[in-house]
């Protein structure tokens, strides 16, 4: 029988009724199945706070948010008939050497959060009489040493997966992490922010799954955030393509890294919504799916617009513009959107800590303005109308408009806020 892979995010599984609704879906499947589960509710921020206190030195402060992250767990454990210390037993040092960079500390903290919640869900299926195997991931995904992001070796990842799916017993429910791996060495490593996504599109890759499915907390992919704007619309089925280009403006519902998992091997990719298992949700893949028939837009927020110039009144786009990319590629600064004229180049990038070393770098060859506090918007499939609507009462810093598609940086305090 193939396996399917099942993917829960933190909201579905962020209290005790969560991890219920979760065994239901589980037991509802049948078959055999790839549980991945990322860390419950909003563990991930808290853990990351813990992470910036130690590293500022406040070690009470730190050790206070560990404790609130701790009973977290425990009074869900409890209201599931769970018994802390017997059932499970949880982190109890915090995994922090200050001898050891920031970025490293990070991923040995952080990658907690999955493995506590996968604890818990695999210990509950197995109270409720399902058989249930529960996999460390960072013993078996295996990834480079690039902290926070990390490269993932598919090869070796592949092999190991496989071999441990196969010494599976059948029918096999299997639970495991989002979001992390491991190192050769046997240190943790996180995949980026929202990457239990594409955990799950590997996992569908290397074991030829029938399916992967993602459990969200909306009806499916809708054609914009119904936190930021109203009367939104469900997208039915889409194209792989369509997907990776709504990912990358910014869209939220799907990691940027899933599909190519999936397409590289025809697997469809479900989105659906945990609160109501029987609907339809939304389906991605190659066949019988026709173009996105309505207007999408995505706003990608917390960006920064840099404009680069050539000191010597060079051709930017002719001479320079693999060493500016060569620097915001060694700066991990992500890009949203490129354009140039006969001698500037503007990138606009999410505005993270990368940012100040990497324009620093850029000055030293350019001369360099930036703005901050914008928002990005994409419009796909937009109209003339449409286009005026969006341009209403906002400052635009920078407007970019193909066929069907249009981009707008603005002023964020003209962005919607969410409801």
């Amino acid at each position: 029988m193939e396996v399917k892979v099942y993917k829960f995010g933190g909201a579905s599984v962020k209290d005790a009724a969560g991890v219920r609704n979760l065994e239901s879906i589980v037991r509802a499947a049948g078959g055999d199945l790839m549980v991945v589960v990322s860390a419950m509710g909003k563990t991930t921020n808290a853990l990351e706070r813990v992470v910036e206190f130690l590293d500022a030195g406040k070690e009470e402060q730190a050790l206070d948010q560990w404790v609130d992250i701790i009973d977290y767990h425990v009074a869900v454990m409890k209201e599931l008939g769970l018994q802390p210390g017997s059932d499970i037993r949880l982190q109890g040092e915090i995994p922090f050497d200050p001898q050891l960079p920031l970025d490293e500390n990070y991923d040995q903290v952080v990658s907690l959060g999955e493995i506590m919640s996968t604890q818990i869900v695999a210990v509950y299926l197995l109270k409720q009489g399902l058989s249930v195997e529960w996999w460390n991931m960072p013993k078996l995904l295996r990834t480079d040493n690039t902290w926070r992001e990390a490269k993932v070796d598919n090869e070796t990842s592949a092999a190991t997966i496989r071999a441990g799916w196969e010494r599976a017993n059948r029918p096999s429910i299997v639970v495991t992490q989002g979001f992390i791996g491991g190192t050769a060495e046997g240190k943790r490593t996180t995949l980026g922010r929202e990457g239990s996504d594409y955990t799950a599109a590997l996992l569908g890759n290397y074991l030829d799954a029938e399916s992967v499915t993602i459990w969200k907390d909306v009806p499916g992919i809708l054609n914009a955030d119904p936190r930021l704007e109203p009367d939104t619309i469900l997208i039915p089925s889409l194209r792989y393509q369509d997907a990776v280009e709504l990912s990358y403006s910014g869209a939220q519902i799907i990691h940027p890294k899933t599909i190519r998992p999936l397409e590289n091997k025809q697997i469809p990719l479900f989105v659906k919504p945990f609160g109501d298992p029987g609907a339809a949700g939304s389906k991605i893949a190659a066949d019988g799916v026709g173009p996105i028939d309505v207007p999408v837009y995505i706003w990608r927020k917390n960006q920064l617009l840099i404009t680069m110039r050539a000191k010597d009144f060079a051709f930017v786009l002719e001479e320079s513009l693999s060493e500016i990319f060569e620097i915001i590629h060694r700066h991990r600064l992500k890009v949203a959107l490129i354009q140039s004229s006969a001698v500037t180049i503007s990138v606009c990038v999410d505005n993270t800590r990368f940012v100040p070393e990497a324009i620093e770098e850029l000055k030293q060859h350019f001369n360099v303005t930036y703005n901050d506090h914008l928002s990005l918007l994409t419009i796909r499939g937009t109209t003339p109308e449409i286009l005026e609507r969006a341009k209403a009462d906002r400052t635009i810093m920078l407007s970019q408009t193909t066929r069907r598609t249009a981009r707008l940086v603005v002023k964020e305090d003209s962005v919607p806020q969410a409801k």
